[in-house]
């Protein structure tokens, strides 16, 4: 399984198992008051079984969208070739789409996705390497991206403006904005902050209604918005 996979597979099946595997903050506290993670497989009481797993099909797409995602300059990519670390490194995408690799050199991997560009890889180093094997993934995105998924108008990945910030209640607006069965009072950011899953769960009408704005988080790239339907 790829590692592009990994966070997201890991907090799916934990999600599912325990109920939720992030804490719950209070939902009064704004993002500054949260002081971090609960142990894994702790269990948030405000989380039903049947939201939980809405929240882990959620992750599941936008696990599959990272699969899809083409490379774009500025992204950073890890290459390991297999039983040759010498061979394997760090490298960031360049301005027309290449990449530098011992052996090979210059090696056009933008507009592609991982494993087209794995295989691209592959072919290049296989006049230098008998039968490589290359694995791929991305350490850090370029284009900085949040997602926003559940219920709002049109789910899925939004780019956060090059040199600006992006607060939650911006994010869903970009989305669509809220569906009729939108539950508004407790919209879930989660985040993985130093390897460990959190969520943060924010009224958005104590911003909207009660013009308390300084809890309108701003988001952090790979952020993941969940809206749940109202009737949970």
């Amino acid at each position: 399984m790829p590692r592009i996979y990994s966070f997201f597979a890991l907090f799916a099946t934990m999600l599912l198992a325990n109920g939720c595997f992030f804490p719950h903050p209070d939902e009064s506290a704004n993002h500054a008051d949260v002081k971090g993670p609960a142990s894994a497989g702790a269990k948030d009481p405000s989380v039903t079984d049947k939201e939980a797993a809405a929240i882990a099909a959620a992750m599941q797409q936008v696990a599959h969208s990272k699969t899809d995602y083409r490379l774009a300059p500025q992204d950073l990519v890890d290459v390991t070739v297999y039983q040759d670390p010498d061979m394997s490194r760090k490298v960031r995408v360049n301005t027309n789409g290449t990449i530098s690799l011992p052996l090979i050199g210059a090696v056009k991997i933008g507009g592609k996705t991982l494993l087209e560009a794995q295989s691209i890889v592959e072919t290049s180093l296989a006049q230098y390497v008998v039968r490589p094997q290359v694995s791929l993934f991305i350490e850090e995105y370029g284009n900085k991206t949040i997602f926003v998924m559940g219920e709002v108008g049109h789910p899925g990945s939004c780019p956060i403006p090059t040199e600006q910030r992006m607060t939650l209640l911006e994010a869903i607006s970009t989305a669509g904005g809220f569906t009729p069965i939108a539950a508004q009072d407790r919209v879930r950011v989660l985040r993985n902050v130093n390897g460990a899953s959190v969520s943060y769960t924010i009224n958005t009408k104590e911003i909207t209604q009660q013009g308390q704005k300084e809890k309108d988080m701003v988001l952090e790239p790979n952020d993941i918005i969940y809206v749940p339907q109202s009737f949970f």
